[in-house]
């Protein structure tokens, strides 16, 4: 009888071990990812459903049972409806109750947002939209909600100079405002560096006119290395009042941005972004400045020219000149180097 009994509780351990480590198995094991395979990222949405994030997870094959999971997040308090909004990580060799963790916790993944040399806020936004949540129209309604543009110090016109070209990293889940409340610290961070904003001071321009000319230089060279001189011919007719006479704020007023030659009609456009039509600064920038463009502003080279010309060889460089009459045989260059070309 005592025998028995023994075999018995022994036959029951064995069963109950194999029982624990099958349970042991389909709760914490196997991993959701085979060590090896590629980093796999979740996007939840905000206010999605417990049920939603279910279907969300079976659909990239991420539930090795969903009655384990339901089970298992059960246990672990995560019923919550909605549950936590963002961009999750299921790294390879992650066991399930780790990833429930993970999710209810909160622990996001972030997204590097790259902004570049947009020529519009539409561009900005939608180029955003690209990697967080939000839609591009999320945005635009809230580039052109002018009460808060008003707060914040900013105009539809000159809001572009908030954003300053970089990679940035970001929740997906981010909502507008946060992104825009993230772009008015990196820029303050910006122009405090280097001490931008006391150079700024020093030429009488507000960081937001730095900009503006700027993003005049940014459409007017490809070549970094001559950037400062082309912000010392702006500057040097910003200081004596006379017109910036600059082809991309034509360009920009006339809208037609594909356009490969200025011509007459683009000068003639009536827009005070048309500075052969007005005096002074645009209301605003005509595309995203560089920081190599808005650093040659900051520090433009010293001269007494008045005027550039493109060479015309295919170099992408300019001919600068002090004087009218230099700047005519200049043009007069520009215009033999394209007939050699071709052009």
């Amino acid at each position: 009888m005592y025998r028995k009994l023994l075999r018995f509780l022994l036959a029951f351990s064995i069963i109950a071990l194999i029982s624990a480590y099958f349970i042991y198995r389909s709760v914490a094991g196997p991993e959701i990812l085979a060590e090896g395979a590629e980093t796999v990222y979740v996007e939840i949405p905000h206010g999605t459903s417990f049920e939603a994030l279910t279907r969300i997870l079976l659909a990239k094959k991420l539930i090795p049972n969903e009655a384990v999971f339901r089970s298992l997040a059960k246990k672990l308090n995560y019923e919550a409806d909605p549950v936590r909004s963002g961009r999750f990580a299921v790294e390879p060799g992650m066991k399930l109750p780790d990833f429930i963790y993970r999710l209810r916790n909160g622990k996001q993944a972030p997204v590097m947002v790259v902004l570049t040399t947009e020529r519009e806020l539409t561009d900005v936004a939608a180029k955003v939209a690209r990697f967080i949540e939000p839609d591009a129209q999320a945005f635009i309604q809230l580039f052109q909600k002018e009460d808060f543009l008003d707060s914040l110090g900013y105009t539809k016109e000159n809001l572009m100079s908030l954003f300053i070209p970089n990679s940035y990293e970001l929740y997906w889940d981010t909502s507008p405002r946060d992104f825009i409340r993230r772009m008015i610290e990196e820029h303050d961070i910006f122009w405090k560096r280097k001490d931008r904003y006391i150079r700024a001071n020093q030429l009488e321009l507000s960081q937001a006119d730095v900009y503006t000319l700027a993003s005049i230089v940014e459409k007017e060279t490809l070549q970094n290395d001559e950037k400062k001189r082309m912000a010392g011919v702006y500057y040097n007719r910003l200081k004596i009042g006379m017109k910036l006479q600059a082809d991309p704020t034509a360009v920009f007023a006339s809208r037609d941005f594909n356009t490969n030659r200025v011509t007459n009609y683009h000068l003639q456009v009536d827009s005070p972004y048309n500075t052969y039509k007005y005096k002074g600064l645009p209301p605003g920038p005509i595309a995203m400045a560089s920081i190599a463009s808005i650093d040659a502003v900051l520090n433009h080279e010293q001269h007494d020219y008045l005027y550039f010309c493109a060479k015309g060889d295919g170099s992408g460089y300019h001919t600068f000149a002090k004087n009218l009459e230099a700047h005519k045989r200049n043009a007069e260059i520009y215009r033999e180097n394209r007939r050699k070309r071709g052009k």
